[in-house]
This record gives structure tokens, C-alpha cells and sequence, in this order.
């Protein structure tokens, strides 16, 4: 490949839907035609995590991301170069943390809470996509998520919703919401807007 990709940033609040937007993109595109990179999996270690006042981890920070090391595979991916990611499993240990291997494609879609604050990612950007959804309906959705998913208790889900989550969306998400060149609407469905997205990816491969 010796073109550079098209890079696309993919972000939203908690539980807007990013996922399962990520998944019907490759299930309607090509094979190994897009890479990616997920936030997800850059989680600095438990113990490093900043505390709140009432010793809780805040992972919806910024700093909550090893940063560098985020940048640093895209920036590997854009060189050609096959990545080597170990999973995040939410501090789950009931679950098995597995390497993922990411090789290079025409397109590589970066996708995370932070993808607009950091600067240094924002910059490189030939798309933007922002998940919108309302935040009751992203409630809803982050209490069946995190407790089938990742065996989070009901009231640790909505101490970390109201005292983590929501202050950070409104301080480091919501401001770059403008700023995208799509926005796509998930209160019920995003049927339209993920079409809109496909073709336009598609076009990129022609």
C-alpha cells in the first residue's frame, strides 16, 4: 500500500451506539478493506486511574488513555505496519484478555471517547462521525451493557454515570460535536446515517 489511508474518527458519548455502528460498517464493507483502532483498548493500568473524592477510579477522563501509545499504533497503521493490541476486559476477570492484530487497509477508522479532544489525532482526520443519542436513552443502554456484559452492579453503574460520565461528556465530548463532518442521530436507529457512511467509504476505494 503505498498511498496513504483515509482516516476516519469515529466518537460519542457512552453507550451512543459507537459499536454496534462499527459493526454493520464492516459487515456491509469489503473485506480487509478497513482497520481498526479502538480506544477501548488503551486503558492505563487500575491503580494508575485518577481518583475521585470519594476514591472512586474515574476512567472517563482523557488521562484515563494511554495517549501515546494510542497514537502511536495509528501512526504505525499509516506506515504499513501491522499492530499488536492486548484487549481491555473492564477490569472484568471472569474475562480472557486476548491480543488483536491489526494489519493495514486502505481505510483505518479510530473510534473512542477522545478521538476529537486529542489534538494530535484530530489533526490527521479526513473524516469525522459523531454518534448522537439522548442521555436517558444512552442510560438506559450503559445499564444493560454494563451489567450483562461486564458484571457491574446497578448502583456502581449510575454512581460512575452521574459522577464521571456525564461531567465528562459535557467538558470533553459535547464541545466537538459541531466540529464533525457527520453527525449521526441513534435515539432509535442509524440506519440512514450508517448507509450515508458506506457508500461515502466505499467511494474512497474506487
Amino acid at each position: 500500500m503505498s498511498f496513504r489511508p483515509y482516516i476516519v474518527g469515529i466518537s460519542g458519548g457512552s453507550a451512543s451506539g459507537k459499536s454496534s455502528f462499527l459493526n454493520d460498517i464492516f459487515q456491509k464493507m469489503p473485506e480487509k478493506s478497513i482497520s481498526l483502532v479502538s480506544q477501548d483498548n488503551y486503558y492505563v493500568p487500575k491503580e494508575f486511574q485518577v481518583k475521585d473524592e470519594n476514591g472512586k477510579e474515574n476512567f472517563d477522563l482523557p488521562t484515563s488513555i494511554d495517549r501515546k501509545a494510542f497514537y502511536d499504533d495509528m501512526y504505525k497503521l499509516m506506515q504499513n505496519e501491522t499492530i499488536v493490541i492486548n484487549e481491555y476486559t473492564f477490569n472484568n476477570d471472569a474475562a480472557q484478555n486476548r491480543k488483536i492484530i491489526v494489519k493495514p487497509a486502505p481505510i483505518i477508522i479510530l473510534e473512542g471517547l477522545f478521538i476529537f479532544y486529542y489534538e494530535e489525532i484530530r489533526q490527521v482526520l479526513d473524516l469525522s462521525i459523531y454518534i448522537d443519542a439522548k442521555d436517558e436513552v444512552k442510560l438506559e443502554r450503559r445499564l444493560k451493557r454494563d451489567s450483562e456484559e461486564r458484571g457491574y452492579p446497578e448502583d456502581e453503574v449510575l454512581y460512575q454515570w452521574h459522577n464521571h460520565v456525564l461531567p465528562s461528556y459535557y467538558k470533553y465530548l459535547r464541545p466537538y460535536r459541531d466540529l464533525a463532518h457527520v453527525i449521526v442521530t441513534n435515539n432509535t436507529n442509524y440506519q440512514k446515517g450508517l448507509q450515508v457512511i458506506v457508500d461515502h467509504l466505499k467511494q474512497r476505494l474506487v
